[in-house]
C-alpha cells in the first residue's frame, strides 16, 4: 500500500492532519458518526453507547483527521474479536495464526468533508501502525456499502471472500472481507 501523507491529500483550500485520538475527541467523533449514520446508515445498527463502540476492549490505537481544526474523520485498529471474519480468512489463506492480523475498523468521514483524501490518510495511519506492530491489516465491510468497497479496492486491498453473517435475530448481513497488500 502506498504511503500517504497529509501534504499529499490536503486540498488547495484546507490542509488536513491526522493524529492519535484522545478521550477528549470522543464527543466530536460521536457527532461525526451520527452525521454519517444519518446520511449513509453506518454503522448499520446505531450503538447504545457510541463512545464505547468507538473504544472496544480490543482497540490497539485510533486516529482522527482534522480539517480547519475540527474532527472530520476517524479510524481504529483492533485485535481480532468475536464476529471478525476477515482475520480467519486471511490466516487460512496465508497459513498463519489469526493473532498475526489487526482489524482496521470504525472508519468514517464527515459527509461535508469527503473528497479530500481523508479516508486514505486515516487508512495509511492504521496500516502503518499495524505493520509497525508486525501485524497484517485486514477488515470487513458491509457489501452494500459500495463507496467503502471502492475505497478499499482503489487502495489496493485484496478481497478474501464474501460471507453472510447473522448479526441479530432476523438480521442477516453480507460482508466483504479484505486484506491489505503484502
Amino acid at each position: 500500500m502506498p504511503r500517504v501523507t497529509s501534504d499529499e491529500v490536503s486540498g488547495a483550500d484546507t490542509p488536513l492532519s491526522a493524529r492519535r485520538r484522545t478521550d477528549r475527541d470522543l464527543g466530536d467523533c460521536v457527532r461525526v458518526l451520527a452525521e454519517v449514520h444519518q446520511r449513509d446508515g453506518y454503522p448499520v445498527n446505531w450503538p447504545d453507547v457510541p463512545h464505547t463502540w468507538l473504544t472496544p476492549p480490543s482497540l490497539l490505537a485510533a486516529w482522527v483527521a482534522e480539517r480547519d481544526g475540527r474532527v472530520v474523520g476517524h479510524v481504529g485498529l483492533s485485535r481480532s474479536g468475536a464476529g471478525d471474519v476477515a482475520p480467519g480468512l486471511w490466516g487460512a489463506r496465508a497459513g498463519v495464526d489469526v493473532d498475526g492480523a489487526a482489524v482496521v475498523n470504525r472508519l468514517f468521514v464527515a459527509p461535508s468533508a469527503r473528497g479530500h483524501g481523508i479516508a486514505a490518510l486515516l487508512m495509511a495511519r492504521a496500516v502503518g501502525e499495524a505493520r509497525h506492530r508486525g501485524l497484517h491489516p485486514v477488515l470487513d465491510v458491509v457489501a452494500s456499502d459500495t463507496a467503502a468497497v471502492a475505497l478499499y479496492e482503489r487502495l489496493g486491498w485484496h478481497l478474501l471472500g464474501t460471507v453472510d453473517q447473522q448479526w441479530s435475530p432476523g438480521q442477516r448481513v453480507t460482508v466483504r472481507c479484505y486484506a491489505a497488500a503484502a
